[in-house]
């Protein structure tokens, strides 16, 4: 699904240059977990706004489903991130105001869904995340942290994308509600879906299948998981 070849970025301020990624090449297969773990200022979120068609690199290609993501357009971009990307950030990043139907159905309203089909897609995949259903007209603002991050996965989740990709997902939760939220990635791992997750912590990591170690730009060490 993903295949990375010699990624480098490099930002140029005035005469100063600043390495963030140095040449990665790596592959993720179709229904991996893969954990992308590095302190900060490794460049792992750098590289994550490039597998997420968010930036571009400076060298190297990007292949996302047998398409070179690197050399298309920003519209080409931004159609690749709204049908075949689901984002789910540490800030949850929801409209407080609105419900959580509407803020999971919200990518389908950018898609031209009709309504009825948005709400019907919305529910699916808040069950899908094991939010209880009382909850689907709540407001955001409502809930608990845990709750909001799983509404952020099922918005991530609503437009059935080939890639979930998750920055520092668990940062703003306690490690108990943490801990449930990574089950509900292992769980969605095991429907199927394709995850990668950003993480600088070696216990979150270790719920993935595969840990990509990257350290001042450069990949370290790429092993995998014995899980339960």
């Amino acid at each position: 699904m993903i295949e990375c070849r010699s990624i480098t970025k490099i930002y140029v301020n005035g005469d100063q240059e600043t390495r963030v990624l140095g040449g990665v090449s790596f592959t993720i297969a179709e229904g991996e977990f893969v954990a992308v773990m590095g302190p900060s200022g490794s460049g792992k979120s750098t590289l994550m706004h490039i597998l997420g068609a968010l930036d571009y690199p400076t060298a190297g290609t990007y292949f996302l489903d047998g398409k070179d993501i690197s050399k298309m357009s920003d519209d080409e971009q931004a159609d690749i991130r709204k049908d075949k990307i689901g984002f789910v950030f540490q800030s949850f990043n929801l409209l407080p105001r609105a419900t959580v139907v509407r803020n999971v159905a919200l990518p389908l309203v950018y898609a031209e869904v009709p309504k009825k089909e948005r709400e019907k897609a919305a529910k699916l995949a808040l069950t899908q995340v094991g939010l209880d259903e009382s909850r689907f007209y709540h407001l955001s603002n409502q809930l608990s942290g845990g709750q909001m991050q799983r509404v952020a996965i099922a918005r991530a989740l609503v437009n059935n994308p080939s890639l979930i990709l998750a920055d520092e997902p668990t940062g703003n939760l306690d490690t108990k509600t943490g801990e449930i939220v990574l089950k509900t990635f292992e769980q969605l791992n095991k429907e199927g879906h394709t995850i990668v997750l950003i993480t600088h912590e070696a216990e979150v990591a270790r719920h993935a299948q595969r840990i990509i170690h990257i350290k001042d730009g450069d990949i370290i060490k790429d092993e995998k998981v014995d899980r339960p």
